[in-house]
């Protein structure tokens, strides 16, 4: 079984990895990697056995890295149907705090993993100012 996170360049997304990092290692399970973004926010293309910091693996932790289909406009679809093909046991996502009207306006990947999975989503949160 594996732990899948939706990443990003973002703060969120950097407090995601880590937290599944954690979890995975706590579980005893393989990790999936997902780029939300592709690969973007600035830092490219992306070692999958490392952090978004570049950090080394911890020893024992199998990473795997997934990007979203090229074809697809759907990031968050193309992570649920992965987690639906590797029958993850959870998923993990960063969130930050949106005004109502920047979720009308933006729609929201996060939202749509924690309406769409069908496995349990662990939704990390980063304190404000960060």
């Amino acid at each position: 079984m594996s732990v899948l996170v939706g990443r990003t360049g973002s703060p969120e997304g950097r407090a995601a990895v880590d937290f599944a990092v954690a979890e995975a290692t706590r579980r005893g399970e393989d990790l999936i990697l997902f780029d939300l973004d592709g690969g973007a926010g600035g830092s490219g293309a992306l070692d999958p056995a490392a952090g978004l910091a570049g950090d080394p693996a911890p020893d024992g932790l199998a990473i795997t890295h997934r990007q979203p289909d090229a074809r697809s406009r759907d990031a968050a679809g193309d992570l649920l149907d992965v987690a639906e093909e590797l029958n993850v046991t959870v998923i993990v996502v960063g969130i930050k705090h949106r005004s109502p009207v920047g979720k009308l306006l933006l729609g929201s990947n996060a939202q749509e993993i924690l309406l769409g999975a069908s496995v349990p989503v662990i939704a990390v949160k980063v304190p404000k100012g960060s």
